[in-house]
């Protein structure tokens, strides 16, 4: 169940263009557009589940 939740997040990420792609020059920013689509897929689904 763990890996599934893990392996749909992963999916989630990839359609995000600019993280598939890796359009980001540096590190930090590539890392700081992850961590954004992550909060956002995670408050979405949370408002999904909760409502």
């Amino acid at each position: 169940k763990g890996r599934n939740v893990v392996e749909r997040c992963f999916n989630k990420l990839k359609q995000w263009r600019g993280i598939a792609m890796r359009s980001d020059k540096s590190a930090r920013s590539y890392r700081a557009a992850i961590a954004l689509a992550a909060t956002l897929i995670w408050i979405k689904t949370d408002l999904i589940h909760t409502a």
